[in-house]
Order: C-alpha cells, then structure tokens, then sequence
C-alpha cells in the first residue's frame, strides 16, 4: 500500500487489488452525513452477473432497498463519491486483511486489522429462493406451461410462478391453522387452467401432509377436460374438476372457499356461497367493480367526494374501494374476520386485491349492518348486489 496517497486513495487502491486478486469479500458505508436523510447505509459485494464481474450495490433507504450493479472500474469511482459526500465511515473486507476508513475529525484515518473472514466470498448473484411450490420435480407445472421438461421456469412464465407462489405464501399459514377435522374441501370457484387448484392440491399433500379434496369449478368444458386428464395422468389423487358456474354450484360442504378474478357480482356470488356452506376459510381476487360504479354514477347523490367523482378513473377507484370494503363489512357481519390487501405488485397483474375471511364468530354482527346502511347512504347506494346473494 504507498502510504504517500491520500488516506481515501490507499482505500481504494486496497479494493481494487482485492478485486483484482480475488480476495474482496465486502465492503460497507457507514455514517451517513449526506442531503439524502432516508440513506441509512451501503453494502457492496463481488457477484457474477452474465458471466462477468461486478461489485453489487445495495442502498439501504429508511423504507426500501435499492440494488445496483457497476464494473469494478466504474464502482470504484463511485465509491470516491459517495466516501467524499455520504459517508463518513467505509470498512473493507478481504481473505487478506480488513481496512477501516474514517473521515470524522480533523483528517481521515485509515486502520488495517486481522481478517474478519478468510473465505472468499460467494459470486452468485442469484441465489435459489426457497418457494412453497418449487419449480423443479413439479410435472403439472410443466403440464400448464410455467416449466419446461427441465423443471426450470419459462421465460414467458415468470410472473405467473411468482402469482402462483404467492399465493400459496398467503393460503399456506391460513390452511395450516385449520383444525383437522374441519378441513375436508377445498372449493376453487372459476378455476380457469387450474393454476392455483393444483398449487393447493399440492401443497396441501405434499407440504401440509392434509387429505382435503380439493375440487376445481370452471364454466369452460374443455379446460374442465383438460385440467381432470392432467390430474388424472400425474396421479394427484384429491384433485378433480367439475363444469359449472359459481351461482350455480352447490357448495355444501366446502371449508375453504377461494374464487380468484371472478368478475364483478359473480365475487359476491362466490362470497354468498362460501357463507351459506359456513366455510371456515373465503378469500377471492375481485376482478371488476362495475355494479357499485353504476349506483354511484346513477344516483345523483351528491356528498363531500364530488370534487373526486367527476373524474372517470377517480370514480372506478372508488368504486372498488366501496365494492370491496362493503363485501368486508358483510362477511363481518356473518362471523368472519376479514383483511383486504394487495397481494403480489401491479407490476404482475392488475387484479391484485384480495379478500381474507376467516370464520371466527358463529352469532351474527348487527353493528356491521348499520355501518353498511351508513355508507350505502353516503354514496347514494340502493343496494349491494352480495346483500341480495346473502338474502340480507
């Protein structure tokens, strides 16, 4: 190291001979004194990336983190800026040796010690995230489309493996807290492909270890044909499919209700039978909101939200709102405890709300009523088209 270099140059030339020579293991920006106050800290790490080199940024911000990946020519020079107006502290980490800067007092300081590691560090840039359904070993996921004969995902199918994961993240915990006893059949109300029917079948059967039918609803015959002709062929032995439509399925006996993008009042359909079967577990995916959007545009009830109501698009967001928190507001009322949230970014999909109930009272919930009767009024609401399903 030529001590004669400035203090922050004797650093980076350290890193950068590290990189070089392969003993760089991390390095780490402390102390943050710069105009950016949600800049918490940097940590910096070698990856490979496309079979080249890089030194992976990763900005720690107050409420996020931002990942950035530079050549090591080009991350050196930003390191100078960031050691220079950031930050006031830097430590390097090598199999070698560690390296502490300082710029607090009077002049900066270095200080070499003993190595914190002596195991070169790992290149891998994409580490293998552990899934509830992974996607190797998986035949119905290569049956569907989302892998190919080698178990890896299809380009083209990503976000739908990262939909499917999803969400089995959310129903896993919620099906694992079901007693026993009280989890015989799963029902999938507009089942489409089946992605999520057979993503439950499986992992109930294989993570789980539960017996539950599982049984896929679907209008459409041929993908009926073709979801029961896959099942049947992989052998997944509590999976089957039947033609139907939510209205007119009878649900008895179904202890988790899901129906992902049934659209509009065939959501409160789904809600309506999950209710009348006392299902111990409803969650759906709302696709559309179009009957709430024509009470509101129609009933020339003005109140403290015309200012927003005159948009269009301000009017199909409300409306949503108002869909969703009324069929929240219903369940409640029939013994269920309901969360309302966004389960996987737009970025994905567009539709992605979804509904949570879990039964957890068997009396009924006047109050939820009155809060509807309130809210209908304040929007000029006639009727929720799911009071009618429920025979409210």
């Amino acid at each position: 190291m030529d001590t004669s270099l400035p203090k922050i140059d004797q650093f980076l030339a350290a890193l950068d001979s590290a990189v070089a020579d392969g003993s760089f293991v991390r390095l780490a920006l402390r102390l943050p004194f710069g105009t950016d106050e949600t800049l918490k800290s940097i940590d910096v790490k070698p990856a490979t990336i496309r079979e080249q080199l890089k030194l992976s940024f990763t900005f720690h911000h107050q409420t996020r983190d931002l990942v950035q990946n530079h050549p090591p020519a080009g991350a050196i020079g930003q390191l100078r800026r960031l050691m220079e107006k950031d930050f006031r502290q830097a430590f390097l980490f090598t199999t070698a040796f560690d390296l502490q800067f300082d710029s607090q007092g009077k002049s900066p300081r270095l200080k070499q010690s003993e190595p914190t590691s002596k195991a070169p560090a790992t290149l891998s840039h994409d580490r293998a995230k552990a899934r509830p359904i992974p996607a190797a070993g998986k035949a119905w996921l290569t049956e569907l489309g989302v892998t190919g004969a080698d178990g890896q995902v299809l380009k083209a199918a990503g976000d739908k493996f990262r939909q499917i994961n999803r969400y089995v993240e959310i129903l896993g915990p919620l099906l694992k807290a079901i007693p026993e006893g009280k989890l015989n059949r799963v029902v999938d109300m507009g089942a489409g492909k089946g992605y999520l029917t057979f993503a439950v079948a499986d992992y109930l059967k294989q993570n789980l270890g539960r017996s539950a039918e599982v049984v896929g609803v679907e209008f459409r015959d041929d993908l009926v044909r073709f979801c029961n002709d896959t099942a049947n062929a992989i052998g997944i032995g509590n999976l089957s499919f039947e033609q139907g439509t939510i209205e007119n399925f009878d649900s008895a006996g179904a202890d988790v209700l899901i129906a992902l993008h049934a659209c509009d009042t065939a959501t409160d359909d789904a809600i309506a039978k999950g209710i009348a079967a006392g299902s111990e577990l409803i969650v759906v995916a709302p696709c559309c909101h179009k009957q709430i959007r024509r009470e509101i545009e129609t009933s020339n009830h003005g109140n403290a939200l015309d200012f927003l109501m005159k948009h269009g698009i301000f009017v199909e967001r409300q409306a949503e709102m108002v869909t969703d928190a009324m069929r929240a507001m219903i369940l409640e009322h029939f013994g269920y405890s309901t969360k309302v949230f966004e389960f996987i970014s737009d970025v994905h999909t567009p539709k992605n709300v979804l509904i949570v109930a879990t039964k957890t009272k068997r009396g009924k919930d006047a109050a939820q009523l009155r809060k509807l009767a309130e809210a209908k009024e304040f929007f000029g609401i006639r009727r929720h088209y799911l009071e009618d399903a429920v025979g409210l």
